[in-house]
């Protein structure tokens, strides 16, 4: 199989007219934002309409069906204008009054944001940790519900500081078997990994009752919304509270406009409605089944080739997540100075959060960023490795990717 060659000089790689699919001038291969697909550009630019116009009452439509399909959820969809830390307040607020006991199962520094959020609505707030790079014990969760009165308990699927993925096989039972909701963050992981709201795990009852994300991780699509979905219990836990402590947020506004998008509530962000649109008709067309492999297989590679050059993923591979890698650094590697001259060449990764600081990487592997963009960007990471002074294997890097990918 015949391999591209990326040239230092060169840092527009990634433009649609160099045959990427997409015009992007750097390729950005952060935690998030993705790299955005032309066609999603295209939708976004469309002519800005009435939010009541019923044109667009019909894709916001469109829309709402395509995430049940993308959750296979039998509760109810909310989009709206905001990051994924307002979808995690929606959550919330939406089901477990001031007061009442939430606890957060952390796996790094997103996972600990629910217990901020909680506390700022006036949560008991109890937290379970994992050591970052490392999955939390389910016996710490069951022996922290054991204590009774948890309404909830957040899980991330993939917290994007640690590249850590939540084992919800081993997680959700122990969760739903004390009763408490379970309410999912997959900011890092919607469209990328499975999270089907109908799977029951262990009991035909034992269900994802929340799941929320936004649009600018696995689908592609530039930030700017919040989506989350309730299931029927999370719907109930809503309609029994006699008010929340929020106007936004507050799903019972949001109801009616979700059945009839020609109703008015708050101005919904029309142009990234049709970016929304046009990102899940992507996902569809490939297939969610084929979409979670490819990013499977995507993760795997990468960090078969950075252990080539000797970073060592933070995460053991089998809690390892397919959407990101937290990557520490060899030793004597100036991680600044890499990912200077790594944007230089026009590609982008993120360095690591909290006490990882100047001492990891972290690079996004999803979405609809393709395999040989990824292979390219690897090419570059080992040359400014050697104009470093750093003799590592460049090619045995990429093909180590290939072969973890399955295409050599």
């Amino acid at each position: 199989m015949t391999r591209v060659t990326v040239r230092p000089a060169v840092c527009c790689a990634w433009r649609k007219e160099r045959g990427g699919g997409m015009p992007n001038r750097e390729l950005l291969l952060i935690p998030g934002p993705t790299p955005v697909h032309d066609e999603i550009y295209e939708a976004l630019a469309q002519e800005t309409r009435s939010h009541t116009d019923p044109r667009f009452a019909a894709v916001l439509s469109d829309c709402l069906a395509y995430m049940r399909q993308l959750w296979n959820t039998d509760g109810e969809v909310f989009l709206f204008a905001g990051s994924g830390t307002l979808a995690m307040e929606m959550a919330l607020v939406n089901t477990v009054a001031p007061g009442e006991t939430l606890l957060v199962v952390s796996q790094g520094y997103f996972g600990d944001r629910f217990a901020e959020i909680g506390q700022a609505y006036g949560l008991r707030v109890e937290v379970v940790r994992s050591a970052w790079g490392e999955q939390v014990d389910p016996e710490m969760v069951r022996q922290a519900l054991a204590r009774g009165g948890v309404r909830a308990v957040t899980l991330t699927h993939v917290d994007t500081s640690t590249g850590v993925r939540a084992d919800l096989a081993t997680l959700v039972p122990v969760i739903k078997e004390s009763g408490a909701l379970c309410i999912l963050d997959g900011v890092c992981a919607t469209a990328a990994m499975e999270e089907d709201m109908r799977r029951p795990y262990g009991q035909p009852e034992w269900t994802l009752d929340v799941v929320l994300t936004a649009s600018q991780k696995a689908l592609g699509v530039p930030p700017g919304l919040g989506l989350v979905a309730f299931g029927p219990r999370a719907l109930a836990a809503r309609a029994a509270l006699p008010r929340v402590p929020a106007y936004f947020l507050d799903i019972a506004r949001w109801q009616p406009i979700m059945a009839d998008p020609t109703r008015y509530f708050a101005t919904p962000p029309v142009n990234m409605v049709y970016a929304l649109h046009k990102g899940l008709q992507i996902a569809l067309a490939e297939g969610w089944a084929a979409r979670y492999a490819r990013h499977e297989r995507l993760g795997r590679a990468v960090r078969a080739a950075l252990r080539q050059y000797g970073f060592r993923p933070l995460a053991e591979e089998a809690a390892a997540a397919p959407t990101l890698t937290c990557a520490l650094c060899p030793e004597g590697v100036d991680e600044a100075a890499v990912r200077k001259q790594l944007a230089a060449r026009g590609v982008v990764v993120a360095g690591g959060l909290a006490h990882l600081a100047g001492r990891a990487v972290r690079m996004g592997h999803m979405g609809n960023v393709r395999a040989d963009q990824i292979a390219q960007a690897l090419q570059q990471v080992g040359e400014v490795l050697q104009a470093n002074g750093r003799p590592v294997p460049v090619q045995a890097a990429v093909s180590a990717f290939w072969q973890a990918y399955g295409e050599e």
